[in-house]
Formats: C-alpha cells, sequence, structure tokens
C-alpha cells in the first residue's frame, strides 16, 4: 500500500476528484486546504506574502492501484503553468480500519 500526496491547484479539484472516481476501485481521499510556496513566487504585492492557497489530497491505495492514480492526477491537474502543483508516493507500512479493528498492510 502507498500514499499518493498532491498538492493542486484549487479550481482544478472537482476536474480531478471526477476523474478518480471513475477508477475502478478506487479507494477514497481525504482533502484539506493549505498554503505554501515552492520555487514560483508571487509579484511584489503590498501584503506581500510567499504562501499560495492549494489544496492537498491524501489517498491511500493499494500498490496495483498508485500508477493509475499517479497518472490521472498528473494529467488532470495539469495546466502548463507554473504551481501547478506536486504530487509524491509514500511507502505504507500497514492499516488500520477503526470500525472494524480490521489490520492489514493493503487497507486500501
Amino acid at each position: 500500500m502507498k500514499e499518493i500526496r498532491a498538492y493542486i491547484q484549487p479550481h482544478k479539484l472537482s476536474q480531478v476528484a471526477v476523474a478518480l472516481m471513475d477508477i475502478p476501485g478506487f479507494p477514497g481521499l481525504s482533502v484539506m486546504d493549505c498554503e505554501g510556496f515552492g520555487r514560483e513566487r508571487m509579484q511584489h504585492i503590498q501584503d506581500y506574502s510567499p504562501f499560495l492557497p492549494k489544496k492537498r489530497l491524501e489517498i491511500f491505495a493499494p500498490d496495483h492501484l498508485v500508477e493509475t492514480i499517479f497518472q490521472t492526477i498528473m494529467q488532470v491537474a495539469h495546466s502548463g503553468h507554473h504551481g501547478d502543483g506536486k504530487v509524491y508516493i509514500i511507502d505504507t507500512l500497514e492499516g488500520g480500519r477503526i470500525s472494524t479493528g480490521e489490520r492489514q498492510a493493503d487497507l486500501g
């Protein structure tokens, strides 16, 4: 099992979510508001802040879905402009389902 963590432009969230839901067996996702900055910088404005709004997606998926989910996010969130975001794949050792007490390496 892997965690796919993506930081995307807020206006791309709906398109990305719809595309992910079309993947057979898609396990679901969590979305959070966040702010940050990378290599891109905003131009100087009166109330300068380097932080730009993003949406953070967290998806825990079985190994066989990771590449499909990764490529879907990369394609749908792409606009061709700086600041489109980033996607990471992180190893996950195991997970637990609180409602059943189930604990396994490929909880998904």
